[in-house]
């Protein structure tokens, strides 16, 4: 049972509308990069898996995404909608980013999220995989933020 949640819709069942609406609600929220914000789009007793990482709770997950983006610098992501079914959706994802040493990387990867009644997300499972880039060879350019509504999506980017 959620406790001390504010309902985020929309709520599922999603249709292929409100599913592709959610996945660009988090993905404007990661982009954002404010963990305490993007932590209120979970259950507070929400479990994930990123990677060979577990994380239980918000506070946990706050944890995670102020490490994550403390050395994941110029981070630019697009989510993409691949599947849906009641409480349930699964994406794919890609983001560039560069270390501190200024080596850029895309990294690809799927998640499966299952959400409760009130629209937050009480499981997300991530599996993520890095590939070293160039500069020149990024593809995500935009400013800090939200992506504009005319980038290409990764579909239109052959990614």
């Amino acid at each position: 049972m959620t406790i001390n949640h504010e309902p985020r819709p929309p709520f599922p069942p999603f249709t292929r509308e409100t599913a592709a609406q959610k996945v660009r609600m988090a993905e404007d929220g990661w982009n954002n990069r404010n963990p305490e914000r993007v932590a209120l789009a979970y259950t507070v007793d929400s479990q994930w898996r990123n990677r060979a990482e577990f994380s239980v709770g918000r506070d946990q997950i706050v944890a995670f995404l102020t490490r994550k983006w403390a050395t994941e610098h110029a981070y630019r992501l697009i989510k993409e909608l691949w599947a849906f079914d009641g409480h349930r959706i699964a994406v794919r994802f890609a983001y560039e980013w560069h270390n501190d040493s200024g080596d850029w990387f895309r990294s690809y990867g799927n998640e499966n999220w299952e959400f409760d009644e009130y629209g937050l997300m009480a499981r997300r499972y991530a599996s993520i995989n890095d590939l070293a880039i160039t500069a020149a060879e990024r593809k995500f350019h935009w400013p800090q933020g939200r992506r504009p509504d005319d980038h290409p999506s990764l579909t239109e980017l052959g990614l």
